[in-house]
């Protein structure tokens, strides 16, 4: 009974994710959602606005920080079960974004917009190919690891867990966190940027610059030198090839 329920509760933490994957698209994008980063109730003043908006980042940023680190999971897992950690985090990470979706407030004073139809086709075309870059990249590496579900699995199952092969496949043979630069160019690329999706884009692309850094330390660990070879060869997040 206990494997069954690791497993459903897997899938519930998948499912709470993919929905709330989807809706982050339509919050940036501001496309087909209640509310989005330029839409819903306004801050009583600018200052609050900000300061509620750095708050809510600063949750995700730490949540994914500090949740991520080895040392964190060794403690941790003294109290959730090894095979459900990894959806525990999805959950969490899930519900996190899901309160600054709630709670965001827009800042709507326009920094640029492009009225030109190519341009604005073009930065479209952009903000899709970013998030879909970033789906992609997980399927390169193993989508159902990275979100949890394998675990449950092969727990379900009665097989022990292992660590996955490291591997380079397609994007990452060009940039060594496809799934970052996917992130980064969704979160820039907009026909229409306000003052608010400025803050969005810009603090996020400090917190991934940032935690790529403590990423890549933990990725060595396990993989040695196979991953610091990789890493001298492939660039972070520009597809600028290296000298050898």
């Amino acid at each position: 009974m206990g494997r069954i329920l690791a497993f459903a509760y897997g899938v519930v933490s998948y499912v709470v994710f993919f929905v709330t994957f989807l809706y982050a698209i339509g919050f940036v994008g501001n496309l087909a959602v209640p509310k989005s980063i330029d839409s819903g109730p306004q801050a009583a003043t600018l200052t609050r606005a900000l300061i509620l908006n750095v708050i809510l980042l600063s949750l995700i940023a730490v949540q994914h920080s500090v949740m991520a680190r080895p040392g964190f999971k060794l403690w941790w897992t003294r109290f959730v079960p090894k095979p459900v950690e990894r959806s525990t985090f999805v959950l969490l990470a899930s519900l996190v974004l899901i309160l600054l979706f709630w709670q965001w407030r827009p800042i709507t004073s326009v920094i640029w917009e492009v009225d030109n139809a190519v341009g604005s086709y073009i930065l479209w075309a952009l903000f899709f190919l970013g998030w879909g870059m970033v789906l992609l990249s997980t399927f390169l590496i193993n989508h159902f690891d990275l979100f949890g579900l394998r675990q449950v699995y092969l727990y379900q199952r009665g097989e022990e867990y292992t660590n996955l092969a490291f591997k380079v496949n397609f994007l990452y043979k060009f940039v060594r966190h496809p799934i970052m630069l996917g992130f980064i160019i969704a979160f820039w690329a907009t026909p229409r940027m306000t003052a608010g999706h400025l803050l969005f884009a810009a603090v996020t692309t400090v917190y991934i610059i940032v935690a790529i850094q403590f990423e890549e330390r933990d990725i060595a660990s396990i993989h040695g030198d196979a991953y610091e070879d990789y890493r001298k060869s492939v660039s972070m997040l520009l597809p600028i090839p290296k000298k050898r």
